[in-house]
């Protein structure tokens, strides 16, 4: 490996058939290759210290657009690799300095890795988010004028009902969330409720009253999405948006590390 570069660390997993990921590009355009130890692979790619180095790594990770073009390419790799069998996701921007710390890694955590790609075998993760939907607004039309009232006084007795009414939404939208919720995780084997997401990185404007992830049997994809479906049409106050199957990012406990040089 050249002095000036490092090792991007995308997953671990137990086998990926090496000629399968050929002409396969990860993060900065990079070929993906694996690294093999203690009966585990971790799949790796090969980034420029110039870029990935810790310094102006942590410049890069404050540039959303730069941010989205690695976590796309990363995802990309992690969802290839995913297809042939049980994965363990690593976070973005594990990096190391070179093949033989990934390998060192492997050794020293076997039974962490082991144990992770036992609990997410045969299965895949759904994203599901609830936005709550625009409504309030039109509470004020619904409080008349009073004939004998001054102009200003009937638009703060409209704006205070305005507001009022937009609080109610509100509550029940956020209600309706924690009902989707305690239900979706009742048909998943787990479930996790992520921090609302920026609306800069999604480009929603909506307000997000729920950002859950679903970790389920890939052999019941059809029937997760029924009940995702089932629950829009209950709950009017919010909008559900289901994505994936998705590797399991939400639901390995077991990380990589922090970077090495």
């Amino acid at each position: 490996m050249a002095p000036d570069s490092a090792v991007w660390l995308y997953a671990v997993t137990r086998g990926v058939p090496a000629e399968r990921l050929a002409g396969l590009a990860g993060v900065g355009g990079g070929p993906v290759g694996l690294v093999e130890a203690a009966g585990l692979v971790a799949v790796v790619g090969t980034v420029p210290l110039a870029e990935f180095g810790e310094e102006p790594l942590a410049r890069n990770l404050e540039n959303l657009p730069w941010l989205e073009t690695v976590a796309r390419a990363h995802h990309h790799v992690v969802d290839t690799v995913a297809r042939f069998g049980p994965v363990v996701p690593t976070r973005l921007a594990t990096v190391y300095r070179d093949g033989a710390r990934v390998g060192a890694v492997l050794m020293q955590r076997q039974a962490e890795f082991g144990t992770a790609l036992d609990r997410v075998a045969g299965r895949v993760e759904w994203g599901v988010k609830a936005y709550a939907v625009p409504g309030a607004s039109a509470t004020a039309a619904l409080v008349p004028d009073r004939v004998d009232e001054r102009p200003g006084l009937a638009y703060l007795r409209r704006r205070r009902a305005q507001l009022a009414g937009r609080e109610l939404a509100q509550q029940a939208a956020l209600h309706s969330a924690d009902q989707v919720h305690d239900v979706l995780g009742r048909h998943a084997e787990a479930a996790r409720r992520h921090t609302p997401q920026d609306r800069r990185l999604i480009g929603d404007t909506g307000w997000m009253v729920l950002n859950g992830a679903y970790l389920a049997a890939a052999a019941a994809t059809a029937e997760f999405a029924t009940v995702v479906r089932e629950l829009a049409d209950r709950h009017p106050t919010i909008r559900l948006e289901l994505t994936g199957p998705w590797p399991p990012y939400s639901f390995v406990a077991v990380q990589a590390g922090e970077a090495q040089r």
